[in-house]
């Protein structure tokens, strides 16, 4: 029983890597079942069993990608002890924008993952692994109630992801970063100054 189990985990994995190297390679609109399993060496039927549709499997693509960079930002060093949270909420911002500079992960993130999972599913899973962080940052910093918190949280994450969109399509990706770092940073601060 245990090696059908790790044969199925085995099957899996193998059908995520290639779907993830496809869709970040020729974007979710290029790429087919058909396409998938071939790169694969995989049939349809075990495709199948594993995902109902090939937007199963950019779902679950996305949602790794995501926790991908969740998991790289927790690992870092993090900001010095006594760094202000919106400095904090600021560096982790740029962190994430030079993670989702990589074009293959920002094909999958923010281009292709609002339009093909629409966009409440896609915050669904953008709020498992990032809103939550940042809501819970400016309720600190804002100490107000939860409906305004949430609007600041709506309102910076927004402004993370055009930062991403734009830094990604920029000659010089790394100056992007680096002055909406600073602007968000500078947001954050009026925030904590409305306090």
């Amino acid at each position: 029983m245990a090696r059908q189990a790790d044969r199925s985990a085995a099957t899996t994995r193998r059908l995520l890597d290639t779907a993830r190297m496809l869709f970040a390679r020729d974007g979710y609109d290029r790429v087919s079942i058909d396409l998938i399993v071939a790169e694969a060496g995989l049939t349809k039927g075990a495709f199948y069993h594993h995902f109902a549709s090939k937007q199963a499997v950019f779902e679950r693509v996305l949602d790794e990608a995501q926790a991908g960079i969740a998991a790289r930002q927790a690992e870092g060093p993090g900001p010095a002890p006594g760094t202000p949270a919106t400095r904090s909420l600021a560096l982790g911002a740029v962190g994430y924008l030079r993670l989702a500079n990589d074009p293959a992960i920002r094909r999958i993130l923010l281009e292709d993952g609002p339009r093909v999972l629409g966009w409440e599913r896609w915050r669904e899973i953008d709020d498992v692994h990032f809103a939550g962080r940042v809501r819970g940052a400016l309720a600190r910093i804002m100490g107000v109630d939860a409906p305004l918190v949430e609007a600041a949280t709506r309102v910076v994450l927004g402004a993370i992801m055009e930062a991403a969109l734009a830094s990604g399509r920029a000659d010089d990706p790394e100056a992007v970063v680096a002055r909406y770092g600073e602007t968000i940073e500078r947001m954050l601060e009026g925030f904590a100054a409305s306090r």
